[in-house]
């Protein structure tokens, strides 16, 4: 996976990632928010051995000190320093428990002994750290010999009263939980997307069907001819989608191109009957004569679709109860469009649909132009399979973010079963948001007035105001 792989899954499941990342920095703030407060609070004391007025005694005296010094610390943390600050302190808790809450070191090269404690307050803090170097100094009274020379401990800075406590760091715990709540968020896109078998772009349909995209549809609100819209509505971009399939089908094959074409899917409901429908008007808006054929006898949606009578249609044909010609209907908006449809409900479909008076029936058609069958669905049924055998080729219809990778294969794999040529398939419903799903800008009819200064300019009387405009 390239790195514009990974920004995709980010931004598909951007809210999810969102979502972890507020969760976790509201949970470290409400965590941070329960903690007990921790003030600190330093003192220090210097080791000396008393003052002289002989240079080289001073010298030895120092140097004395500072080796004490590194003793001094470690005598800092023993408990009977400890028990001696909770007589002082009246504290209510055991040695061991009170040095956990000091730290001792010696500046380096330096006779001072810092003492930081930490407690639930800061007056506690600062009386704790004062009551240590006292205590630390009365030990140090009692272990040296008394004399001249003596080794004491005196107070070198008092503790100062903390203003702000060391501990929960609030902002820094919600930024630990704001990054761990991206991070699990990242881990949750990304598993779902390895574990996700949803198609979803273009790519998954190459990838696991090997078949073309021939075009990517976005999701409309209702479902009906919107080939005919033009602007920059949802179902003009849609109606530009569709004409791209159009347009890619008369390229598929420059010198034998395909006459007879099956529209279905892989299961109900992924807008197979609305792709054949608004195909088979774009190819007769652009001038060819165009026959849509209603073949899914089990639940046909063309007439209801197109608000068309379906007393008589298609079966009537096969069975001999009706002429061609007297079936086929004319839409009523769009020239050269003839739809056929199903008429009443066989019991024996897909044998009716594989008959040699159906196959006859299509290339009779298709000897006055294009014929669009709307099919069953390939799961279910074979009556689709059947037909894309007879005909040129058949073109799968799925839902974007619906239709399962195991379903879409295994569609293709029942048309590569009966030698059924799959011209590709079509993305329906595709998110306008969803990266990778198509570009799905809108290009409109410039202004009046634009066109009459282009017009100008081309004459050579003026330049269009503004330079080139954005459509």
């Amino acid at each position: 996976m390239q790195l514009a792989d990974y920004l995709r899954i980010l931004r598909n499941h951007w809210r999810v990632v969102a979502a972890c990342v507020v969760a976790m920095a509201v949970l470290a703030f409400v965590w941070s928010a329960l903690q007990t407060k921790v003030y600190s609070a330093s003192s220090s004391g210097f080791v000396t051995a008393g003052e002289t007025d002989q240079p080289g005694l001073g010298t030895m005296n120092d140097s004395l000190s500072k080796s004490r010094a590194a003793s001094y610390v470690v005598l800092a943390k023993d408990r009977k320093t400890a028990s001696l600050v909770i007589d002082d302190l009246g504290l209510e808790t055991t040695p061991e428990s009170l040095v956990s809450n000091i730290s001792a070191s010696q500046t380096p090269d330096t006779v001072i002994i810092s003492i930081t404690a930490r407690a639930a307050t800061a007056k506690g803090a600062q009386a704790l750290a004062d009551a240590w170097v006292r205590a630390l100094a009365e030990r140090v009274a009692e272990i040296e010999p008394p004399g001249e020379g003596a080794m004491r401990i005196e107070v070198s800075e008092s503790a100062q009263l903390p203003t702000r406590p060391i501990a929960p760091n609030v902002p820094r715990n919600i930024l630990f939980g704001a990054i761990l709540g991206a991070l699990l968020g990242a881990g949750y896109a990304m598993a779902r997307n390895v574990l996700d078998r949803k198609v979803r772009t273009a790519e998954d349909v190459e990838r696991w069907s090997d078949v073309a995209v021939v075009g990517t549809i976005p999701e409309i609100p209702e479902a009906g001819i919107f080939v005919t819209e033009t602007g920059v509505s949802i179902e003009a971009i849609a109606a530009e989608a569709l004409r791209r399939v159009r347009t890619n089908l008369s390229f598929m094959d420059v010198d034998n191109p395909p006459r007879a074409i099956v529209v279905t899917s892989p299961k109900q409901g992924d807008g197979k009957s609305t792709m054949a429908a608004n195909l088979a008007a774009a190819i007769a808006l652009s001038g060819q004569h165009v026959t849509l054929i209603d073949a899914d006898l089990r639940r046909p949606n063309v007439a209801p679709l197109l608000k068309l009578d379906d007393a008589v249609g298609l079966t009537d044909v096969l069975t001999h109860r009706l002429n061609l010609a007297d079936a086929i209907q004319l839409h009523p908006t769009i020239d050269r469009l003839m739809i056929l449809t199903s008429g009443s409900r066989p019991p024996n479909p897909s044998e009716i649909l594989g008959s040699k008076t159906m196959k006859a029936v299509v290339n009779e058609l298709s000897k006055h132009g294009m014929v669009i069958l709307d099919a069953p669905p390939l799961l279910p049924v074979t009556d689709a399979a059947i037909l894309a055998h007879s005909t040129d080729g058949a073109l799968v219809t799925v839902s974007a973010g619906r239709t399962l990778d195991t379903d879409l294969m295994t569609a293709i794999d029942s048309l590569l079963a009966v030698h059924a040529r799959p011209l590709g398939v079509i993305l329906n419903r595709v998110s306008r948001r969803n990266v990778g799903s198509g570009n799905f800008a809108a290009y409109g009819y410039a202004p009046d007035a634009y066109v009459q200064e282009a017009a100008a300019a081309g004459s050579g009387d003026h330049a269009p105001r503004g330079g080139r405009r954005k459509r």
